[in-house]
């Protein structure tokens, strides 16, 4: 375990690396520079800008001090926002993005699992066929287009809730319902159908035979073995929702990560458009990591051979 561990972190790290140069790479092929604006910027005062912020230098210099930046947590100064250190900026408009996440994340795992389940007890039976009727309609409607949907009825029209901002616990209903519609449908589908299978297995067939009751079945064998695929789109899951967030984000007014990366691509904030892109690269990437444990740890039938996974 502790060789499957290191290898998954030496796989993050290179991802990571990979995806810094990327983005390094991306934004010195986008013509112009972060300080084109409408009006003329005098010759004069934009050669000193770029001086300030290491612009005038070879790519290959930008590369490496870039990347030595970067090791030591230094993710750079805002080229649009003055005196506003990147780090700072996601440190304070993270916590709202993360207070979403997180709930929308624990929603979706919950209820999808626990649809998913219902549905496949209940095989070909009405909670069966609404559990998957439901499914289709949040893997069909986007979720800008719910959230629209759900701010006009529930905010504007019944006021029962908030349409803008997260003061308040209830104001979190509407957006977590938004984020969460396609996971939950995507995880309630993939519970059920994975749980039909291991319903219809050979040993659940034997442990019925040796005379335990369904209850005891469901905990112990079907319920584990059911939600392995679950614990594996975890990492997809989270990627869903940090990137379902930034349209979220802008349209109930929450002044999020993401909200503050869509400003940054309109301001071509070099630094701010990289770090934010590291940033979440990371939690992404950590996620993902985090998985491939725990399902390691889940199933132990999961080791690693020649630096691939394989079952035993």
């Amino acid at each position: 375990m502790i060789r499957y561990t290191l290898v998954k972190l030496f796989y993050l790290v290179v991802s990571l690396w990979i995806l810094a140069s990327v983005t390094f790479l991306l934004m010195k092929a986008i013509p112009g520079d972060p300080f084109m604006s409408e009006r003329a910027v005098p010759p004069e005062i934009k050669a000193r800008l770029m001086a300030q912020y290491g612009l005038d230098k070879p790519l290959h210099e930008q590369y490496f001090i870039y990347l030595n930046k970067l090791v030591h947590g230094d993710l750079g100064i805002s080229m649009k926002m003055q005196d506003r250190e990147v780090v700072q900026m996601i440190r304070d408009s993270f916590p709202y993005s993360l207070r979403l996440g997180i709930v929308a994340i624990i929603v979706s795992v919950v209820v999808g699992v626990s649809l998913g389940m219902l549905a496949a007890l209940r095989h070909r039976k009405l909670l069966d066929t609404s559990s998957m009727v439901l499914a289709v309609i949040g893997v069909s409607v986007p979720s800008f287009v719910l959230a629209s949907f759900f701010q006009y009825l529930f905010g504007v029209k019944l006021k029962w809730f908030a349409v803008v901002g997260l003061n308040a616990p209830l104001d979190y209903v509407l957006p977590t319902i938004a984020l969460s519609a396609l996971p939950i449908a995507f995880i309630a589908r993939l519970t059920r159908s994975n749980m039909l299978e291991v319903l219809h297995s050979d040993y659940i067939k034997t442990a019925r035979s040796k005379g335990l009751t369904a209850g005891v079945i469901v905990r112990r064998h079907v319920l584990r073995n059911g939600i392995l695929p679950v614990v594996t789109y975890i990492g997809p899951l989270t990627a869903n929702v940090v990137t379902g967030s930034f349209i979220i984000e802008q349209i109930f007014g929450i002044g999020g990560l993401g909200k503050v990366f869509v400003i940054s691509i309109s301001n071509r904030d070099y630094s701010l458009i990289m770090g934010i892109t590291i940033f979440y690269g990371l939690i992404l990437m950590s996620a993902r990591f985090l998985t491939d444990l725990a399902y390691g740890f889940i199933d132990p039938r999961i080791k690693l051979g020649n630096g691939k996974e394989k079952a035993a």
